[in-house]
C-alpha cells in the first residue's frame, strides 16, 4: 500500500488529536489525525487542501478531499464553527471541484472565531483510519501551509 503525504492545511502548531477541544475528534471517532492550532495573533489565514483530489464535501466550516485512491481527508476548521453560519469563512471552490494539495480552499478569519469564543484547533483527519495506524507526529511543533504533517498509514517494520 502506498503511502498519502497529508500536507498542513493552515499554519500553526501541531497538536495530537488527543487534545482537540471535541470528545469526537479527540477519540479518534471520525479517523486518524492531528490538529492544528493557529497562532494567537492569527487574522486571517488560507486555508489549503491536505492533499490532491475532488472535493467531496465543502462548508465554509469544513471539507473532505477525496484521493484518487478514494481516501478522505478531512478539514475541520476550528471546533463548532458550523454554529457561526459561514460568518467568519470564505470560500473560494465548490463541491465536485478538483484540487491539487496546497490550493487554496477557505479563508478563516481566525480573530473572529477566537472572538466568538470558539477554539480555532482544526482537525486534520484521514477519515474511517483507525488511530492505531496514525505515525508519531511531533506534537508542538510548527508548521507552515503546505508543508508536510504526516504520511499515512504507518507502516510496521518486519
Amino acid at each position: 500500500m502506498s503511502r498519502l503525504a497529508v500536507s498542513a492545511p493552515l499554519p500553526g502548531v501541531v497538536l495530537p488529536i488527543t487534545a482537540v477541544p471535541d470528545p469526537v475528534f479527540a477519540a479518534s471517532m471520525v479517523g486518524a489525525g492531528v490538529a492544528i492550532d493557529p497562532a494567537p495573533d492569527a487574522g486571517s489565514v488560507d486555508v489549503v487542501a491536505p492533499v490532491s483530489g475532488r472535493l467531496l464535501k465543502v462548508h465554509p466550516h469544513a471539507f473532505i478531499v477525496l484521493t484518487p485512491e478514494g481516501r478522505g481527508v478531512l478539514v475541520h476548521v476550528g471546533i463548532d464553527t458550523v454554529r457561526l453560519d459561514g460568518a467568519p469563512f470564505t470560500l473560494h471552490v465548490t463541491e465536485g471541484e478538483e484540487v491539487a494539495a496546497g490550493d487554496r480552499v477557505v479563508t478563516v478569519d481566525v480573530a473572529a472565531v477566537r472572538a466568538a469564543g470558539m477554539s480555532p484547533v482544526s482537525p486534520v483527519v484521514v477519515m474511517d483510519a483507525a488511530a492505531d495506524t496514525m505515525p508519531p507526529v511531533t506534537a508542538g511543533a510548527r508548521v507552515a501551509a503546505g508543508e508536510e504533517l504526516f504520511r499515512w498509514p504507518l507502516e510496521s517494520v518486519g
